[in-house]
């Protein structure tokens, strides 16, 4: 009995430690460089010309649109797709589209889907610093560099 209450109280206290190595916060890694030349790779692969903002975000506009225009404030429904530059599939929305105010997500979306009108279509390429950064999050690997085909239904 007086092992096993020490084995609780041991459990608890090593689950409630912070992530630190030497009392030393774990920081971020930067991926820009490698981001960089992952997206450079694949928009030569697949013969796309994107255009680049200032953030780093890379997007091509395949179907304008003509509806209104989001700001960095509007909720939205968008039906997209997500995968890495591999492909491989991590997340795609209902055919109808899914919505959600442009201030609940990643940096990257909140920049990027303001770029199209409604009924307007095309492809976001987003680097992990404005993604999800250096740090995995739920099964989506630290450092990822993640691609969205995106179709802008609505502005609500």
């Amino acid at each position: 009995m007086k092992y096993s209450l020490f084995a609780v109280i041991l459990t608890l206290f090593v689950s409630c430690v912070s992530p630190e190595i030497d009392n030393e916060p774990i920081v971020p890694i930067d991926y820009t460089e490698k981001n960089e030349a992952e997206i450079l790779k694949y928009l030569a692969d697949n013969n796309l010309t994107a255009q680049k903002t200032a953030t780093g975000l890379y997007y091509v506009i395949t179907e304008p649109g003509t509806g209104k225009q989001p700001t960095a404030t509007s909720s939205v429904t968008v039906a997209y797709k997500g995968y890495y530059t591999t492909k491989k599939s991590f997340d795609q929305s209902p055919d109808a589209g899914t919505t959600f105010g442009l201030q609940q997500v990643i940096q990257g979306w909140t920049e990027g889907i303001t770029l199209f009108k409604e009924g307007g279509s095309g492809v976001l390429i987003v680097p992990a610093r404005l993604g999800y950064g250096s740090f995995a999050y739920r099964g989506i690997p630290g450092g990822s560099v993640l691609v969205f085909d995106i179709k802008l239904i609505s502005v609500n």
